[in-house]
């Protein structure tokens, strides 16, 4: 490799070999690469030139002349004379071709001005399209000689522009990324209103499509958003595990953390600290100020000591300047307290409390109120005579702390606009309450017929004598005043009320409530007369009527009560009111509210069906039913749906819900009576029947109950469902005899698996193993598929001892029935029970496998595990149920009590947040609140599982057994009473409990005390295995 530096100090690098490589094999390669010819090259060597003496040294390596590889060599050219070779002339600059940026102006950098001209703006008429400049190559001529103006167009332009027109399109165009060629098909064209419109409906096209994609898009966002953060996790989230983990740690080990110190080197530079000593004069300046002078100085002596010259005597003592400022700020109060000319009177006590109570305003306040004074000044001195001037003005003053100057404005404004009633309450306002009485005064007297004055003059006095005194001097003035009419009736006893309301309808007849007042106060015959009177005054008033009928009830005329709101009704429509059926029932529930129920029966029925449909009544009526039973007016639902009843006699909905009405908010003897009208009219209703039977029993008549269940039976011969509750009644009453009888009936004629399953209930309350076991075989035949009998053959043999039967029964059931739940658990138990764990293990997750993300199977595996002592397998079993079921509320609740106490608090808001408020989580949540004593927080969360789900009887017995250690009483009480409402029917402690033999006829009373010592006796064992 050789380098050939030039005289512009550029650099030529040749891969050449010294001892290969001839000078003049050298000067060709830089003449190939250079183009500087080899005749005028001269090269040097460290100052000496490289020459060829002979031809023969031509051929001669430049190794041998002292070149070596990677040296440097000088390249020299000769001087020669003659002219200087002609300049090309250089290219346009590129920028002056191209079309300038936006906003461009130029020398804006030097502080150059820009400004526009008429060539900028354009000529009015579009000019035509000249050719683009920019597509010219940089620095290429204008054109040839020949072409110009008036010469037309060379010959290959003239063939390109025709051989572009038969293509469609110019080649040399831009060419546009988005659109592509086509970007100036359409520039020159006009956008007219088709092409908007055609825009417009492109436009509702894409929105539709959008609209139709928008759920698919917003899922896969959602699911590329949880995939993306499963895959980048927070660093939190990353370290929620460790954190948790921090419990374990022991304060040694903490304490063992070595400290994190500061290594920076700021820290470590040394500080450069001085200390001055503190000058003398300031210390002789402090004990100057500091010193109490008795004496007068030589200066004051030589004044004469009657005079102290200016600046002579410096402050020695601030305590006592302190004092004398005190001295006169006193003196000044005492000033002003002394004069008592206007209101300039000032409280001396009170003052620093107005002081403190002021406002103080920054200067931008100050600003806008000087500004807000010069206007309303410019206000009311043009416009006088404009109220709302005085108005803003006073008021201004106002906020701006000076009251006596809006007192004097308000004054004013009294004086220029004395017809105004607001500007007279606005003086009454702002006066003094000795002064508000003269300014009212001063009011009514300007404006004898203004309402407000006078309510304004009534509030002023102290007693309701004075008081009626002012409204009465009003009312003189002013005698169709309802205000003052309604306010002097206020404060007057009954019997001048009664006057008074005379006296007001005369005045006032188009009023209603004061007639319908006078008529509240007047006996029967004459509210009748003031009703009467007000009817032919106001023939468009609906309240007349109403008030008729409710007159009619409270005196006993019930019989009057309908006929009075049907004329009313009639009345009203010839005078053409529109009657509305919302306002009626509004005010039907507002009789009821009074006391009035008959009116309230009498506006539903004859106001309830204006306005509806036919074919929407049923639904319209039951929803206002409904409305008005949340709103707590029962009598209007009761109305509702007896008029629906007469309407519809054979809906079985309607009635149901009547029932349901009565049930919850009537008496017994209502809802007997309302049930034995609904089968009489629907007697193929089997509900109507056991309801029916099912509140005699409940209210001890079983004769009562068995006389309805025949009935029914007579009405509807082959109902399977009044069997069994014939069976229910007999067997809940001790008469197990005649439940068999029953039920042998019911399996001649042909009963369902529940009539099986029914009977060997009964057989096995009465001991008979060998007939439970022959019912279970016959009904096993007939329906291999109801597992619930293969789980009672499986019961039975496991209490007889027969394990090895059980096993096989149990095994037989999930052939047929793989997906059954029970018997999985059933079979998984007894394995436990006579293999071990490691067999009960096999049976679970067989079980799990056939029936996938199932709960319950997991929470078997889960406690099997803890049963046996293998806590770290327990623990990796739920990890892989809340993965496979991660909304299930039992696993979240059983995972919460495996965790240790520290962790059960963020456990049970992991839980609560995945379960959705599962009441299996609310309940530990609640037992947690429990054991740390936090009770109203236990109370409420035991509250908020047992309302959302009520059948479960575990919770309920929790609730209890709270209640009975920390409750009163009436809580327990209402806990009890709430519990035998739902009567529960499922729970993991409740239904082994509720279906033992010996708990068979026990009401739920009793069972859930049951289940509530079952689960004291469950936590003493648990405290057991602890310690």
């Amino acid at each position: 490799m050789i380098f050939i530096k030039s005289l512009s100090n550029q650099t030529l690098v040749l891969h050449l070999n010294p001892h290969s490589t001839s000078l003049e094999a050298l000067n060709q390669q830089i003449e190939h690469k250079s183009g500087i010819p080899a005749a005028l090259q001269l090269l040097y060597l460290h100052r000496h030139r490289l020459i060829a003496t002979n031809p023969t040294t031509a051929a001669v390596s430049i190794a041998d002349l002292g070149v070596t590889p990677n040296s440097t060599l000088t390249l020299h050219l000769p001087l020669i004379g003659g002219m200087q070779a002609p300049v090309a002339p250089k290219a346009r600059l590129e920028f002056l071709n191209t079309k300038p940026p936006p906003n461009y102006v130029a020398g804006l950098g030097r502080g150059a001005t820009g400004f526009t001209t008429r060539s900028d703006i354009g000529p009015a008429r579009a000019a035509p399209d000249l050719p683009d400049r920019s597509a010219a190559p940089i620095g290429a001529a204008a054109g040839p000689a020949g072409a110009g103006r008036g010469r037309g167009k060379p010959g290959g332009d003239e063939e390109e522009e025709e051989e572009n027109e038969e293509k469609g399109y110019d080649e040399n165009q831009k060419f546009d990324e988005f659109e592509g060629n086509d970007v100036g098909l359409f520039s020159t064209s006009e956008y007219d209103e088709e092409d908007a419109e055609a825009d417009k409906v492109w436009a509702m096209v894409d929105g539709h499509l959008d609209e139709r994609r928008k759920d698919r898009r917003e899922a896969r966002l959602k699911e590329e958003i949880e995939k993306y953060r499963e895959q980048n996790p927070k660093i939190t989230e990353q370290f929620a595990g460790l954190k948790r983990n921090l419990y374990t740690m022991s304060a040694e080990e903490w304490d063992s953390i070595p400290e994190i110190g500061d290594y920076s080197l700021r820290n470590k530079k040394k500080r450069f600290e001085s200390f001055v000593p503190v000058p003398d004069t300031l210390l002789e300046k402090a004990r100057q100020e500091q010193e109490h002078v008795t004496a007068l100085d030589p200066k004051s002596r030589a004044a004469g000591g009657s005079e102290t010259p200016w600046g002579q005597t410096p402050v020695t003592d601030l305590t006592a300047v302190g004092e004398g400022r005190g001295t006169v700020l006193s003196l000044k109060l005492d000033r002003l307290s002394d004069s008592v000319s206007g209101l300039t009177v000032v409280d001396p006590k009170g003052y620093l409390t107005d002081l403190k109570s002021m406002k103080i305003n920054s200067d931008a306040e100050i600003s806008d109120i000087k500004k807000a004074r010069l206007l309303l000044k410019s206000v009311i001195t043009t416009n006088p005579k404009h109220p709302p001037g005085w108005l803003a003005a006073a008021r201004l003053e106002e906020v701006a702390g000076k009251l006596q100057a809006a007192r004097q404005l308000i004054s004013k404004g009294c004086e220029e606009c004395p017809k105004n009633e607001d500007v007279w309450i606005e003086a009454c306002r702002l006066s003094n309450p000795d002064e508000a009485k003269a300014v009212i005064a001063k009011g009514v007297k300007a404006i004898p017929n203004s309402v407000k004055l006078w309510m304004q003059a009534a509030k002023l006095e102290r007693d309701d004598v004075n008081r009626s005194r002012v409204l009465r001097k009003g009312l003189e003035h002013i005698p169709d005043s309802v205000r003052l009419w309604k306010a002097v009736v206020e404060l007057a006893n009954e019997e001048e009320a009664k006057l008074l309301l005379q006296r007001a309808v005369e005045c006032c007849p188009l009023h209603v409530e004061l007639w319908l007042a006078l008529a509240r106060l007047d006996d029967y015959d004459n509210a009748k007369k003031v009703l009467n009177k007000a009817r032919l005054k106001l023939p468009k008033e609906p309240a007349i009527w109403i008030s008729a009928a409710k007159l009619e009830e409270a005196n006993g005329n019930t019989a009057m009560i309908g006929k009075i709101i049907e004329r009313g009704i009639r009345a009203l429509q010839r005078e053409g009111v529109e009657i509305d059926r919302d306002v009626w029932m509004k005010e039907a529930e507002a009789a009821e509210r009074a006391g009035s129920v008959a009116t309230c029966n009498a506006i539903i029925s004859n106001t309830i069906g204006m306005g509806v449909e036919e074919q929407d009544r049923k639904r319209t009526w039951v929803d206002d039913a409904e409305e008005c039973t949340k709103r707590g007016s029962i009598e209007t639902a009761r109305a509702i749906l007896a008029h629906a009843l007469t309407v519809f006699l054979t809906k079985k909905s309607i009635w149901l819900k009547a029932a349901q009405l009565e049930k919850s908010h009537g008496t017994r003897e209502s809802l007997d009576a309302l049930l034995r009208k609904a089968v009489t009219y629907r007697p193929q209703a089997e509900v109507l029947w056991l309801m029916g039977a099912k509140e005699k029993w409940l209210a001890g008549d079983v004769p009562a109950a068995r006389a309805i269940l025949q009935e029914a039976y007579a009405a509807i011969p082959n109902s399977e469902e009044i069997w069994l509750a014939a069976f229910k009644l007999e067997f809940e009453n001790n008469e197990p005899e005649r439940a068999r009888m029953l039920l042998a009936k019911a399996r001649e004629r042909g009963g369902t698996e529940r009539v099986w399953m029914k009977s060997v209930i009964v057989e096995r309350e009465l001991g008979n193993a060998a007939e439970e076991r022959r019912l279970l075989d016959e009904g096993l035949k007939l329906f291999p598929s109801f597992f619930k009998l293969w789980l009672m053959l499986g019961q039975l043999e496991e209490r007889l001892g027969h394990l090895e039967q059980a096993k096989e029964a149990y095994e037989l059931g999930l052939k047929r029935c793989p997906g059954c739940i029970p018997l999985w658990l059933s079979l998984a138990n007894l394995e436990e029970k006579m293999y071990g764990l490691s067999k009960a293990r096999a049976s679970l997750t067989m079980a799990r496998k056939k029936n996938p993300k199932n709960p319950e199977l997991w929470l078997a595996a889960v406690r099997a595990e803890s049963r046996h002592g293998n806590k770290k397998e327990a623990d990796i079993l739920m990890a892989k149920a809340l993965q496979e079921c991660p909304n299930s509320g039992i696993l979240w609740a059983a995972s919460i009590e495996m965790v240790p106490r520290p962790q059960r608090k963020i456990k049970s808001m992991d839980g609560l947040k995945n379960s959705d408020n599962d009441p299996h989580v609310l309940t530990v949540v609640a037992k947690l609140f429990w054991h740390d004593r936090k009770v109203d927080k236990a109370r409420s969360w035991f509250n908020r599982a047992v309302t959302l789900a009520p059948d479960n009887g575990d919770f309920w017995a929790l609730y209890y057994k709270f209640e009975l250690q920390h409750g009163t009483e009436d809580s327990q009480k209402d806990v009890l009473q709430r519990c035998i409402a739902a009567e529960p029917k499922h729970g993991e402690n409740w239904q082994p409990i509720s279906k033992a033999v010996e708990n068979s006829h026990q009401r739920t009373e009793v069972i859930l005390k049951k289940v509530v010592v079952a689960l004291g006796k469950e936590d003493n064992s648990v405290e057991d295995r602890k310690l």
